[in-house]
Order: C-alpha cells, then sequence, then structure tokens
C-alpha cells in the first residue's frame, strides 16, 4: 500500500492543528487527559490542488493512490498480535481481521453460526464434538488449511511442553485455562482428546460436559494461526501474525499503526469489500473526535459520551452504540495491606459514590454497576442491592479494621479510552476526591498500555482501574476469568482467592442445565459481594462514531467485529 507519502504530509499538518487546539492547556502534551505518552498520529488531509477533501473522498485521501483504505483510530495500541496469549481488547479488535475461528458469532449478537466449521455435530451425551471444516481455504502465507492445523493450534494452548507454547519467552494462554478448565494434565481439564478423522474433520472428546463449548470455539481466543508461521517465526508470531481472515498483516509501528491488506484469496467470494485497513493510535478522546470531524480517520472508538449528541446531530458522521455487555471496575491487589482486609475495601466501597461517576461521565450510556456481570446475563443475582454511598458507614468499618485516621495509598489508571471507562483520568480523579473525604489519600499513577497489563498481571499495583467486555455471552467469562483463583496472577488482577467461589465457578462450568448454572453463580455473587475484590463502577454502552462514507459497519457486543463486509462510498 501507498500510504506513506500521504501520512507524512498529513503529519505535519494535524501536528500543526493540535498545537493550535491545545495553546490554551499551559503547554501540557494533549495525551496528558489519558496519562499516556503514546505519540498517536493524527494525520490532516487534503484534496487536489491543494483543496480541503470531503469526507467522501476520505478513503481515496487515507490511501493515496484511490485504493480503499479504512482508517480506524484508537486510544491504544495492542499488546499483542498472538491472540491466545493476551486478554487486551486492543489486540483482539486487530486479529480479528486477520485470524479466524471454528466457529463464529451473529453480526450484533452471541448466536454460533459457521467459521472455518461449516457444520458440527455433538453427541447425545455431550461428550463428542465433531466438527466438519471448509475446504479449499488457504493461510495468508499460502499453507492449506485443514484438521492437522486445528490440532496444532489446541495442542499447543493446552500443553506447556508443546513445540509452539512457547512458555521459555513468557508466553502464557490463560485464556484456555479459564474457558476449558485448565491444561494438558490438569484434573479440570475438559478436553480428553483431539481426533483428526481426516484432512477436513476433526473430533473433541469431552472428559465431562461443558455448558459453553461452542460458544467457546467462536472466541476470537481460539483463532487458527498457521502452523508453517509459527516454525517459521516462532516466539516471533506475536508480531508476524498469519491467519486465514478477510486481511492479512502488513506491518506494525508501536504506538503508532497497524497496517493491514486485503487477503486476495479469502474464501468468501466478494469479501473483503475494503483493499485495507489501518489501525491508528490517537490516544487523547477529543483528538480523535476532531481527526473524525476533518475526515483524516473513518471510525473511531472511545468517543466521550458527552460528545455522541453532536456525532449523531451532523450528517456527515454516524454515531453507534455497542450492548452493555460490560462493567468497569475498581481493582484491590487483595495480598497488599491494608487492602487485603475485606472490611477495608467495604469501606472503599461505601465511600464511592457510582451514581455521580455514571451520571457525570457517561451522558446516559451507563447505570452503576453491583456485580461484575452485565444484568442480562445468566445468572445474574438481581437480589443483591447498590453499595450505598455513605461516607459516615465508611469511617465506622476503617475504624472497625484499625485505619480511623485513614492511610495512603496508590491507584493505577488505565491511559487509554476502553469501551466501559472512555475517560479513566477523570473517573480516578472523582475517586481520589471521594476517598479524601474518609481520610484515604490516593495518589494516581499512570502508565502506557501495554506496561500497566503487564505490571498488574504481576500484582505491582495497590488499587487499579480496569474492566471486562463479554466475548462470548456466557457469565464464566466474567467471573472465572476475573475471579478464579486459578487466574491470579493473568487475568485475575485482583489476586482474589476463595476456595468456596473457585468450587460453584467450577460447578456452574460443566453443568449443562442452565437453572442449575444461574443458581451456581448467583451464589458465587453473594460471597464476591461480601468480599469485594473489587467494586464494579458502571455497564456501559460504548458508544463509536464513523464518517458518515462508511457502510455496513455493525459493532458487536464483544468490542471487537470485523470489517470483512465495510464499505467507503
Amino acid at each position: 500500500m501507498k500510504l506513506k507519502f500521504s501520512f507524512l504530509v498529513a503529519m505535519l499538518l494535524t501536528l500543526f492543528l493540535v498545537l493550535a487546539a491545545c495553546g490554551g492547556d499551559d503547554g501540557e502534551d494533549s495525551s496528558s487527559d489519558s496519562g499516556s505518552s503514546d505519540d498517536g498520529q493524527s494525520e490532516e488531509q487534503s484534496g487536489n490542488d491543494g483543496e480541503e477533501s470531503s469526507e467522501s473522498e476520505s478513503g481515496d485521501e487515507a490511501s493515496g493512490d484511490g485504493e480503499d483504505i479504512l482508517v480506524y483510530a484508537r486510544g491504544g495500541d495492542s499488546e499483542s498480535l498472538d491472540f491466545a496469549s493476551t486478554t487486551d481488547g486492543e489486540s483482539s479488535r486487530v486479529t480479528k481481521q486477520i485470524y479466524e475461528s471454528l466457529l463464529d458469532f451473529e453480526k450484533e449478537s452471541f448466536e454460533i453460526k459457521p467459521g472455518l466449521a461449516h457444520d458440527w455435530e455433538v453427541s447425545d451425551d455431550g461428550l463428542t464434538y465433531t466438527f466438519h471444516l471448509e475446504e479449499g481455504v488457504t493461510f495468508h502465507d499460502g499453507t492449506e488449511f485443514n484438521a492437522e492445523a486445528v490440532k496444532t493450534n489446541f495442542d499447543r494452548w493446552s500443553g506447556a511442553d508443546d513445540t509452539y507454547a512457547f512458555e521459555d519467552e513468557g508466553y502464557a494462554y490463560s485464556m484456555y485455562g479459564t474457558m476449558f478448565g485448565g491444561f494438558d494434565g490438569d484434573e479440570g481439564h475438559v478436553i480428553d482428546s483431539i481426533n483428526v478423522v481426516d484432512d477436513h474433520q476433526i473430533e473433541f472428546q469431552l472428559k465431562r460436559p461443558l455448558g459453553f463449548f461452542l460458544q467457546n470455539m467462536a472466541m476470537s481466543y481460539f483463532a487458527i494461526t498457521s502452523p508453517a508461521a509459527l516454525e517459521e517465526h516462532g516466539a516471533a508470531i506475536n508480531e508476524n501474525p498469519v491467519g486465514t481472515g478477510p486481511f492479512k498483516f502488513v506491518s506494525w509501528e508501536r504506538d503508532n499503526q497497524i497496517e493491514l491488506e486485503a487477503f486476495e484469496d479469502y474464501r468468501k467470494d466478494g469479501q473483503p469489500k475494503l483493499d485495507g485497513v489501518v489501525f491508528e493510535v490517537i490516544p487523547d478522546n477529543s483528538s480523535r473526535l476532531i481527526a473524525l470531524n476533518s475526515g483524516e480517520v473513518h471510525i473511531m472508538d472511545g468517543l466521550n459520551p458527552d460528545d455522541a449528541a453532536g456525532v449523531e446531530e451532523d450528517d456527515a458522521t454516524t454515531l453507534y452504540t455497542r450492548a452493555a455487555n460490560n462493567f468497569g471496575y475498581l481493582g484491590f491487589q487483595t495480598e497488599k495491606e491494608p487492602i487485603n482486609d475485606a472490611t477495608v475495601r467495604q469501606a472503599i466501597n461505601h465511600a464511592i459514590n457510582r451514581e455521580e461517576i455514571a451520571e457525570a461521565m457517561y451522558a446516559g450510556y451507563a447505570q452503576p454497576a453491583v456485580n461484575p456481570v452485565p444484568p442480562n446475563y445468566l445468572g445474574y443475582n438481581d437480589e443483591l442491592e447498590l453499595y450505598e454511598y455513605d461516607l459516615e458507614r465508611a469511617q465506622e468499618l476503617l475504624a472497625e479494621a484499625g485505619y480511623e485516621d485513614g492511610f495512603e495509598i496508590d491507584l493505577w489508571t488505565m491511559p487509554v479510552a476502553r469501551p466501559y471507562m472512555p475517560d479513566a483520568e477523570t473517573v480516578a480523579t472523582i475517586i481520589q476526591s471521594d476517598l479524601s473525604e474518609i481520610g484515604v489519600s490516593v495518589n494516581i499513577v499512570r502508565e502506557e498500555w501495554a506496561p500497566y497489563l503487564e505490571k498488574t498481571a504481576a500484582g505491582e499495583q495497590e488499587m487499579f482501574m480496569l474492566g471486562w467486555s463479554g466475548t462470548n455471552g456466557d457469565p464464566d467469562y466474567f467471573l472465572s476469568s476475573l475471579l478464579h483463583g486459578d487466574n491470579a496472577g493473568s487475568s485475575n488482577r485482583s489476586f482474589y482467592q476463595n476456595d468456596e467461589v473457585d468450587e460453584l465457578l467450577d460447578q456452574a462450568k460443566v453443568a449443562t442445565d442452565q437453572e442449575e448454572r444461574a443458581e451456581l453463580y448467583k451464589q458465587a455473587q453473594e460471597i464476591i459481594y461480601e468480599d469485594s475484590p473489587m467494586i464494579p463502577l458502571v455497564h456501559s454502552e460504548p458508544v463509536l462514531a464513523s464518517l458518515s462514507s462508511v457502510q455496513n459497519y455493525v459493532p458487536h457486543p464483544s468490542t471487537s467485529e470485523s470489517l470483512a463486509e465495510v464499505e467507503l462510498e
């Protein structure tokens, strides 16, 4: 793709625009609102003969050579392009274009549909799943997709001793362990064997039923990488992704952009509609909106809710909302004093005004959260009530725990806009103010996005801000990922350990009766509510925006959607 010249010109022009726009910020960098030092690029585009381009021409202008190149602006860079070894949404947004799973979800729901498998069968006892694979499919490197490729990938994720597990290089597949009950050799690991029946038929034999096995097979975490690419690139596969998806990888400039181009041999006729996609990092929400309004980018996520009305009223732009399939939270590293005491955590729970946060920060696109699972999910416990905002009760609890004079604590805040929290920096300052009322002095700590994820997984933080968006429509993905003891130090950044909760979640994982599963999840939520290893803040309806020239874009509740059918007018 011939992007470099037009991008260079655009970057220089936008630098002038941003400096002019930020003149009243007392010299602070425009990215300071997000707490990030990422150098997000905003390109200003011009039409022929020096005339400013219209939004309808932006696709051609972005490419510089008449190609339809869609520019997707986001708040942070990807952590890794090896989908199974990360839980980062900024990563899956890109890998969704490169890779495909055996099954897929419908455009606007978690209803299952065919993916790389066109058909499947489940035995009456729920222990044998047979998948019939598409024929004539090739990976981006020209090698054949077949049943052996599927087995190679699952063996990689499930076995630390596997050639392609890359354990010595720091790779870990926490989502595999969460969704399939562990790894090879673990008592809870639900997959007994994987059998290649023939080139295009593969069989999964389970030790016990798993109520959401098919949903797992549609998750982007379990998409299929070319075995030849694993052999060629080894542990560098996270920077050299090779799948069967509609777009193939071209380049990655860290903290700036990832470039993809159309895969000409994609298995679906007429797709992708675009010639390529560029995922561009612009850390500040307002700067992304400026870039959108000036035609520099086509789609932006992390729209400030307060800006949604203006986008909706403008004929040149389109507003989108995702379903409230998430929650943002304040987490505690429960192994560290004084927040290793549940009474202290309950005190902080009473001191934070979640209703104020929802009202002030989300412009009607959020509701205060009670549980770490969305309200419309199986097993949501609606008998639990929001912790009342009660400073007097909070101070009583602190005194009971021996901290009547308060204490000092660090709060790590996200440097990027996330679907569940478009402005984490401001939310952190609200929490800082709330806790000062009960004598708790909060120091706000800022890190760039990839180090933030690495260090919080390692447990360096005290309090921290994050969130979770559902990727398969099942409550286990929320509760087990974030609060099961087996995931402490990976997706469980609270390092929360409760044997009773673990047992309830383990039982719910293998139960096939949905009413039984619902009751088990409700019981787990009651214990979590009392232990307060995290404070659910809000469930949000994330808002996004695009130029009106963007057609057929459908945001998925999981926050990662294929762009194969998107077109530019």
